[in-house]
């Protein structure tokens, strides 16, 4: 059976703009469930994408994330995001990333090294 997966920013910006470590990063996203895309991750994906492409191809990518479900920030979530941030010196984006993941009983799947020694955390290299 596959894992729970949130996809980090980092994630879909390999994906998107065909990195080098694109190739594993899809490997990883085949093993998994994507339950939902945290809205901070489109607004991060989507400000990337305008900034370099266009503002046309950043709705796209809006799109294309809202396929998979958006996880709206809540109360407990901010919550869960202090203890985190805290727990592990993590900024508060990270943070709030992680709690979604952890709320959703889900794998974080990233590229962000500042991850790297949490558990319920997939860092592709």
């Amino acid at each position: 059976m596959k894992d729970m997966a949130v996809v980090d920013s980092s994630v879909w910006i390999e994906l998107l703009g065909k990195g080098a470590l694109a190739k594993k990063c899809a490997a990883a996203l085949q093993r998994h469930i994507i339950v939902g895309v945290p809205a901070l991750i489109v607004y991060e994906v989507c400000r990337k994408v305008q900034k370099k492409i266009s503002a046309e191809q950043a709705l796209s990518v809006a799109a294309m994330l809202r396929q998979h479900g958006i996880l709206n920030m809540t109360d407990q979530i901010a919550l869960l995001a202090v203890d985190l941030s805290i727990e592990h010196s993590l900024p508060m984006a990270d943070s709030i990333v992680l709690a979604h993941a952890r709320e959703m009983d889900a794998i974080l799947i990233t590229m962000d090294n500042d991850f790297a020694k949490l558990d319920g955390v997939l860092v592709v290299r």
